[in-house]
């Protein structure tokens, strides 16, 4: 993630995943929805590449998507849940948010919303409510 002048102040997002190239991918996409405008930040996999969550790989992506507006925290499934729960309890921080949405949807909710400049609390209600979007 590379810093960006124009984010600042602006609301981060944090993907975590069991993949790293999952993660990866998602951060490209969203990168390019929102125009650049969003530090998106991914925790993907372990340290050692592999499959399953880091706490402190969650610990920095949170550090590197944290432009002063908030971080929102989305993750995929199962222990990623318990990772970043356990990362934000120890943070002790309100400018956080773990949400509960769907990785793919709420992610590109999350980040179009938040490219508009809108708040942390505008930018996890987005990512929630993609949960109810139709395909088709």
């Amino acid at each position: 993630m590379s810093d960006r002048g124009d984010s600042s102040g602006s609301v981060g997002i944090v993907l975590v995943s069991h993949s790293a190239e999952l993660a990866s991918g998602l951060r490209t996409l969203l990168e390019q929805l929102s125009a650049g405008l969003v530090p998106v930040a991914v925790a993907g996999g372990t340290e050692d590449g592999g499959l399953g969550t880091s706490y402190a790989l969650v610990a920095a992506a949170i550090a590197d998507a944290d432009r002063g507006g908030g971080v929102l925290v989305l993750p995929d499934l199962g222990s990623s849940v318990l990772t970043a729960r356990l990362v934000l309890a120890d943070l002790e921080r309100t400018d956080l948010c773990l949400v509960d949405a769907p990785f793919v949807e709420g992610g590109v909710a999350a980040a179009v919303q938040a490219s508009t400049g809108a708040d942390l609390a505008a930018v996890a209600t987005a990512a929630r409510e993609a949960r109810g979007f139709a395909k088709f």
